[in-house]
């Protein structure tokens, strides 16, 4: 099962109700962290979640409100005495961005191993999560990222009987180990099924609308969304600055068919989202996330 929460919403500045956007997941013991703007660490807090195992942090790109709350989340890690690895996934210029602002946060019981992008879309292995950057449109490099709970196909106790595999062999072969047992050699693929269909979510703001990310977002879990402004005379202003309407938004949408959809990343003028509602929901039923928003998506149950 996969548990993920939208620590905040908030687009450019923090707002007394609305924390600046990042997004925690959860999977067997293990967290990946989106992003670190301001109020993320207090949004963690409120939800009741832990930053001590965070083993991996991905950054969209690197303006304030989506960085600048790193220094002080990267302390308290420090204070709960973590001394494991933490992985920084970010595009190019990630650890001179990330040095500099450990000027004030310099001496930590942790290392720190950065991975930059270095193609438009590239795939990465962090712990239970299997992590797709893909770039966006915005006025710096930006990417956008697709996380995936992949899931093995079913085992076959038939097959492994016939293929006279012993039974201590079995857990090793369902973990995608190959096991040598007196002379001979038993792979996986002896005995598993085709992969089935697991978790997925993307998560992308800060970019104009671009064919790529619908593509990234088809058919996905949770599909979560900038949605800067709902304003139509704010589309010249979404244009200069390389951001998305909400109508953009909900346009991708409609054309990526995800399970469900949220909206995020909210310019300070739009105090209240879920004002247009109804006027995007003919073309795709967005919802309008606000802080702290969770779900838990579990494997689909098998017939």
């Amino acid at each position: 099962m996969l548990e993920l929460c939208l620590l905040g919403t908030g687009g450019m500045m923090p707002l007394p109700k609305r924390w600046l956007t990042s997004l925690m997941l959860r999977c067997n013991g293990s967290s990946l962290l989106i992003d670190c703007g301001e109020g993320t660490q207090i949004a963690m807090r409120e939800k009741g979640w832990s930053p001590y195992s965070i083993d991996t942090i991905c950054f969209t790109h690197y303006h304030a409100d989506h960085i600048s709350g790193l220094p002080g989340m990267l302390l308290s890690m420090g204070n709960a005495e973590r001394t494991k690895p933490v992985t920084m996934i970010g595009p190019k210029g990630l650890a001179r961005v990330v040095n500099g602002l450990r000027s004030i946060a310099p001496e930590l019981p942790f290392a720190i191993e950065y991975i930059e992008i270095q193609e438009e879309e590239q795939r990465f292995s962090c712990e239970s999560f299997q992590v797709e950057a893909f770039k966006v449109q915005h006025s710096i490099p930006c990417f956008g990222y697709k996380i995936t709970i992949p899931r093995s196909g079913k085992f076959s106790v038939e097959r492994a009987r016939e293929a006279g595999i012993p039974v201590s062999c079995w857990n090793r072969l369902q973990h995608g180990e190959a096991v040598e047992h007196e002379g001979s050699l038993f792979t996986p693929d002896m005995v598993m099924g085709e992969a089935r269909r697991g978790i997925s979510v993307v998560y992308c703001t800060d970019t104009r609308p671009i064919p790529r990310i619908a593509e990234k977002a088809k058919d996905v879990d949770l599909f979560i969304c900038e949605g800067m402004y709902g304003e139509e005379d704010k589309l010249s202003n979404a244009k200069k600055h390389k951001h998305m309407t909400m109508e953009e938004a909900a346009i991708l949408g409609r054309e990526a068919r995800p399970r469900e959809m949220w909206l995020t990343h909210y310019s300070p003028s739009e105090v209240y989202p879920e004002q247009y509602k109804d006027k995007f929901s003919h073309i795709f039923p967005v919802k309008f996330a606000r802080d702290a928003w969770s779900k838990d998506i579990s494997f689909e149950e098998e017939e």
